[in-house]
């Protein structure tokens, strides 16, 4: 019954919060573009990499009609394939400004650069209007790109959806990895103190003297370059803050009476720890694993935009920063900050939605 009221209370006053239910809903919209990316970005090839170079750096809206040149190596993936690494292109496509049919062939204007263009042909097998209207239907498409294309002439838009999986994976790892580690060595410090803590406490402060940047970089470097070596590196990192809060908390939960009286009661240090101080802890602990989370992508953004956490073609918020700041003072500034914005978005929701778990769960008063 109380159970239920903590609960009741804990619900009515989150949903008081619009800032936090708002930013819940926004990370559930980045969870859901993340899993199902490949079927909602207009480039579903692998890492939203596909690269036409005619069309490179170009402004928001920018349409242009594509003429699809089957390759010579045909693949083929199932639905859990494409929904986890994208779709092969089975296509070579060709920037075109316009194109009609002339006897047995369409002849097009290929598109070089602006006002630039080269007259192309391709033989057709059949002069029939069904096969025509089929061969139209078949290879030659349409395409907006919203938000540009970069330099190498991929689509913006694709990559920042594809790249949402880069910051929400890291966050979510490195939490797991701080999480796991700090709550283990707090707890352990804060229950049995004396020598225990004050070694675990001398190790916690050489990492907490060590600057985080510089600390990701010596791990970055040990472990090397790549998709899974920056979760590590993060995670590592993070779990400073999580010990020392579950520290403190432990060791006042320590001398309530409901763990007197498991003592008492004869349960064991791991009973006690585990099934009885933790779960009455945790409101602190969430809140802090949304900070941590806040924190992750932004490490892993800095990184990606140093050369030293994701690396291409592997799209990555930072990274893409990285491609394309030098166009912030020139005339496409947005293939710079459509990533940047994208990053303080997740951040601010991430952040508030701590702030609303605080609140919620009136952690001050801890």
């Amino acid at each position: 019954m109380a159970k239920s009221f903590i609960n009741t209370q804990f619900k009515q006053r989150f949903l008081k919060n619009k800032g936090a239910v708002v930013s819940l809903l926004f990370i559930v919209f980045a969870l859901l573009t993340g899993v199902f990316g490949y079927f909602i970005a207009p480039d579903n090839s692998p890492y939203a990499n596909r690269m036409i170079p005619e069309i490179g750096s170009k402004k928001l809206g920018f349409t242009i009609l594509l003429l699809k040149e089957k390759k010579q190596i045909k693949t083929s993936e199932n639905i859990f394939q494409i929904l986890l690494n994208g779709k092969t292109d089975n296509y070579t496509y060709i920037p075109i400004t316009k194109y009609y049919f002339n006897n047995d062939s369409i002849v097009y204007d290929k598109f070089i650069d602006d006002g630039i263009v080269e007259k192309k042909f391709i033989l057709l097998n059949d002069t029939s209007k069904n096969f025509k209207d089929l061969f139209l239907k078949q290879n030659i498409t349409q395409q907006t790109f919203y938000l540009g294309t970069d330099k190498f002439g991929r689509d913006i838009l694709s990559r920042l959806i594809i790249g949402i999986r880069v910051s929400l994976s890291v966050g979510l790892i490195a939490v797991m990895i701080s999480l796991s580690i700090g709550i283990f060595l707090g707890a352990i410090a804060g229950y049995y103190r004396g020598k225990i803590d004050d070694i675990i406490m001398w190790f916690i402060n050489v990492v907490w003297s060590i600057p985080t940047l510089l600390l990701v970089f010596a791990i970055t470097l040990v472990l090397g370059k790549g998709f899974w070596q920056v979760f590590i590196a993060v995670g590592l990192t993070m779990w400073v803050n999580v010990a020392r809060l579950v520290r403190g908390q432990v060791i006042a939960a320590k001398e309530l009476e409901y763990v007197e009286a498991a003592k008492v009661l004869g349960f064991s240090h791991s009973r006690i720890i585990i099934k009885h101080i933790l779960p009455n802890i945790l409101g602190p602990i969430l809140v802090l694993a949304a900070a941590n989370f806040a924190g992750a992508i932004v490490i892993e953004a800095g990184l990606s935009f140093l050369g030293v956490g994701v690396q291409p073609p592997q799209p990555s918020w930072g990274l893409m920063i990285k491609e394309n700041y030098n166009f912030i003072i020139t005339n496409n500034p947005m293939l710079a900050l459509a990533p940047g914005i994208a990053i303080m978005l997740l951040v601010l929701a991430f952040n508030l939605l701590g702030n609303g778990l605080r609140d919620a769960m009136n952690v001050r008063t801890i």
